[in-house]
């Protein structure tokens, strides 16, 4: 009985793991970057990206998340739909990535970059475009993600980020994603959505704290 019960407890171990490094439904229909889960748990994924192109919009000041990303997201469907250097039409990926630098004060604007995942048949020449950047992650690039349902609203995205964060504490994991927080800005965080503003059921967001892995060395021993 002893022994069933432990293989009963193994068996929900390994489910419960299988769920939370499940990919989004969305990119078994359309391309996502390439990872590999290096460890899962207390409610939090730790992923190692490869190699990745990347166009992003200018910084975007606003007091909302949601209209700054609205705004980015604009500008990036014009670029995939043709207004690009090459006047050629991109296929859509995911997931469309939000970079929040939180301002100092909560009626003080903050800072949103926005990103679009440039395909694989792309990645080799992405079409540049006036007032976007394409860049490249260049070797492995770490991060530490909590995921969740809906649609995104201002509220949820400084809630979910202290979730993640909270998460951390403790675990192996804290001193390199707290050095990795990009831009110098120890509150930023990056939201990744991956569902088109019209699907209303079965929506993955996810809240992503980037680190390199220059600096994780220690924690993946």
């Amino acid at each position: 009985m002893a022994r069933r019960s432990s293989l009963l407890l193994a068996a929900a171990a390994a489910a419960l793991l299988a769920v939370a490094a499940a990919v989004p439904p969305t990119c078994e229909r359309i391309e996502c970057p390439a990872y590999e889960v290096v460890d899962s748990a207390n409610g939090f994924e730790i992923r190692r990206y490869t190699d990745a192109m990347w166009v992003s919009t200018s910084p975007i000041e606003d007091i909302s998340f949601v209209a700054a990303t609205r705004a980015g997201f604009l500008q990036l469907f014009n670029y995939i739909q043709g207004k690009n250097a090459y006047n050629e039409t991109i296929e859509m990926t995911a997931p469309v990535l939000t970079l929040v630098l939180p301002s100092d004060g909560p009626f003080c604007a903050s800072s949103f970059v926005v990103s679009f995942y440039v395909p694989a048949k792309n990645q080799a020449d992405p079409p540049p475009a006036e007032g976007l950047r394409v860049h490249r992650w260049a070797g492995a690039r770490y991060a530490a993600v909590r995921r969740f349902g809906g649609f995104v609203s201002d509220a949820d995205v400084g809630e979910q980020a202290a979730r993640l964060d909270a998460s951390l504490q403790g675990t192996k994991w804290a001193a390199a994603v707290n050095e990795g927080r990009t831009a110098g800005k120890a509150t930023s965080y990056t939201v990744a959505q991956y569902n088109s503003p019209f699907e209303f059921s079965g929506r993955v967001n996810e809240i992503w704290m980037l680190f390199d892995g220059a600096k994780e060395g220690s924690a993946i021993m």
